[in-house]
């Protein structure tokens, strides 16, 4: 059962004290691995992708059958500095899009098997525009977290969080920049599609928003700063992920800065998740190498809504399937050599 999420420092307290793997399904789940009819290592990546998942759902040999993908979206106060190439408007129809199957994200779900839930957070009020003042309050930064929170099904084994909301590349490089430093050109990229004088407008906004919050105090504080409803959101639901010892396949860059906020909270915080994917958002390969999280696949996507971490989904689900299904040398009646 997850706790209530009440304040901001429950919040906090959680993510430093949450459980970590279980190391006995880990040691059992490695000695199945060695007993199983292959060479050793010969699975590659996915004979340790298998044992890193064991360990959370503490089952030395665990299946994957309730796959759930969450889409969060959110509209942005910033996006009055024109820094996307679409109108804020897009995001209503893209929910609707979304509640009727028509999106990209609906067919890589369905095709990975997984639950879908859309939550769209009052997108008729928009953050505020964080070079003028915080995106949201710490009571509006509460409100999105919970929504995360309480979206993450218990019964689920394995989460996909994805995102919705023009204009939120934006934020997603404040966020960046404000946790790891630099310049802001380093962590800002072209998002939709702006050209280069909208990269360079959005570089300007990144680079104000972060001197004028430089004084936040941690993750969750750079989040209400700089962040939106639904990158919040999206770190509730990681967030809750951990407590529930569920995996995580992680999308691209805007999920990934939601992460890092957790992380610069508790460094085994994302002790649960790998990286779905590195997307063609250019600062998104610098972001996963500070996390120290290696992609598992990179096919050039940069459409956000989960759609990366979807198609993790299989890759997973192989690599179980795999450890679980395969027969031991003994079994097998084959020789170990």
């Amino acid at each position: 059962m997850l706790p209530e999420l009440n304040n901001l420092n429950s919040l906090r307290d959680t993510l430093v004290r949450a459980p970590g793997a279980d190391t006995d399904a880990s040691k059992a789940a490695q000695d199945r691995n060695g007993q199983l009819t292959k060479p050793p290592g010969a699975l590659g990546r996915l004979e340790d992708l298998a044992i890193w998942y064991a360990s959370w759902r503490g089952d030395a040999a665990p299946q994957i059958s309730s796959p759930q993908v969450i889409v969060f979206a959110g509209n942005h106060g910033v996006t009055a500095q024109g820094v996307s190439a679409f109108p804020p408007e897009v995001t209503v129809q893209m929910v609707m899009n979304f509640e009727h199957g028509g999106a990209a994200i609906n067919q890589l779900a369905k095709a990975a098997g997984a639950k879908m839930d859309v939550h769209a957070l009052e997108l008729d009020r928009p953050t505020k525009d964080f070079t003028r003042g915080p995106a949201m309050s710490e009571d509006e930064l509460l409100a999105a977290l919970r929504t995360g929170w309480e979206a993450v099904d218990p019964q689920s084994d394995l989460l996909v969080v994805g995102e919705m909301g023009i204009g939120n590349t934006t934020p997603a490089a404040a966020i960046a920049h404000a946790l790891y430093g630099g310049e802001a050109a380093d962590w800002t990229g072209r998002g939709t599609g702006v050209d280069d004088a909208g990269l360079a407008n959005k570089t300007r906004v990144v680079a104000e928003g972060v001197a004028l919050h430089n004084m936040a105090v941690d993750g969750l504080d750079i989040l209400r700063c700089l962040g939106g409803r639904e990158i919040a959101a999206m770190a509730g639901a990681i967030a809750a992920a951990r407590v529930l010892r569920i995996p995580v396949a992680l999308d691209g860059f805007i999920c990934t800065a939601a992460a890092a906020c957790l992380a610069q909270i508790s460094p085994s915080a994302l002790d649960h998740t790998v990286a779905g994917h590195q997307s063609a958002e250019g600062a998104h390969k610098k972001l996963l190498e500070r996390l120290g999280k290696d992609p598992l696949l990179s096919l050039g996507l940069r459409l956000g809504e989960g759609s990366g971490g979807a198609l993790a989904i299989n890759i997973l689900k192989c690599a179980v399937a795999c450890h679980s299904g395969m027969a031991t040398f003994a079994e097998a009646g084959v020789s170990d050599g």
